[in-house]
């Protein structure tokens, strides 16, 4: 990460999860004085000390829900990455009040304590599933990008910046599907699929850190930022991760899941007329008007016909080469093929 942290305190919320471990370790790599882990779960608080066993990293048990946790874990914190979330859209659909609860409340007590102490900036990781959102979790995590924003709308002088990321599926992250085909195809399994015709961006986890430190390094208050990405099918991904392991499974498909989309978005059209093209990234400017309503009856945006939305559907579709290509991209899957003593190469010649 940019030399800028070096020397600061850092608190990572939701620090045990995918995107926790390997910001961790990146920032470690860096002159930074303090890591803060905040999370739920003691066990993996545990797994994860005797893991990394660095002595500037520190362990708070706690909740997002509870203000006094959070509160507690903010004080003399220079920076915040707020990844802690409920990200599967089959368990919020039965809980949805869950999701509000960390999703949205859990995010205001960060924000608020951040606040409070006077925190630098505030990065809040958010999801494709937010824009035109269809199930508990994306509303949740869209309202979550309302009260990042919202922030910057009522404290027009505050010296914390508070800003959010939103990305596609993070390949290999804890829960996603590349490793259960995996894992499918080692018992001797079918891989299963819900529908092959389904659309996904697809980002590595290290590209999902790069992303949270551009918008450290860029961020003003408001700002949402959306790093530009390729999407495949989930059939092309499943015939790519068969490539790679050589495998002769049969892909089974088992139908929708709770709540899903066909395609998602990264981007909508409206963000897009607004946004600032910074190479890989978007940069999408928060709206600062005020509630004077005259001005959204007097005024408005000619522009917005022009652009289309950022759509899994509707973007460059990446090759079923294209896709091993990325998939060789992950130290976990080249550990599983070595693991397989299988070659770490391209299997597919169209």
């Amino acid at each position: 990460m940019s030399d800028s942290y070096g020397g600061a305190r850092v608190l990572v919320t939701g620090g045990t999860g995918s995107f926790g471990h390997t910001v961790v370790k990146k920032l470690l790599d860096r002159d930074v004085a303090e890591i803060r882990i905040f999370s739920r779960d003691e066990a993996k608080q545990d797994f994860m000390r005797h893991e990394i066993n660095d002595d500037r990293l520190r362990f708070y048990v706690g909740d997002v829900r509870d203000f006094d946790s959070v509160d507690r874990a903010s004080r003399d914190v220079d920076y915040i990455f707020h990844a802690a979330a409920l990200k599967q859209v089959p368990s919020c659909e039965f809980f949805p009040m869950e999701a509000v609860r960390t999703n949205v409340t859990g995010s205001e007590n960060v924000v608020r304590a951040a606040d409070h102490h006077g925190v630098k900036s505030v990065v809040c990781l958010s999801t494709d599933k937010a824009v035109y959102p269809v199930n508990a979790m994306g509303m949740s995590k869209a309202l979550m990008e309302k009260v990042a924003q919202s922030y910057g709308l009522n404290n027009p002088n505050t010296d914390t910046t508070v800003s959010c990321v939103r990305y596609g599926n993070v390949m290999y992250s804890r829960g996603s599907v590349i490793p259960l085909f995996i894992r499918q195809i080692k018992s001797g399994k079918n891989i299963t699929v819900t529908n092959p015709e389904m659309t996904r961006f697809m980002m590595s986890l290290a590209h999902s850190v790069d992303l949270v430190e551009f918008a450290f390094r860029n961020a003003q208050q408001g700002d949402l930022f959306v790093r530009k990405a390729k999407a495949c099918s989930i059939g092309d991904l499943a015939q790519a991760v068969l490539n790679l392991f050589r495998s002769d499974a049969k892909v089974e498909v088992i139908g929708t899941r709770h709540a899903e989309k066909l395609s998602e978005a990264l981007a909508t059209r409206e963000e897009l007329s607004r946004a600032r093209d910074m190479g890989d990234y978007f940069r999408v400017v928060a709206d600062n008007r005020d509630l004077n309503y005259s001005v959204y009856f007097e005024e408005g945006d000619v522009t917005q016909s022009h652009f289309e939305d950022y759509d899994s559907h509707t973007v460059d579709q990446m090759s079923i080469v294209e896709v091993e290509e990325l998939l060789l991209t992950l130290p976990e899957v080249r550990k599983e093929l070595q693991l397989a003593g299988l070659p770490a190469e391209v299997a597919s010649q169209s």
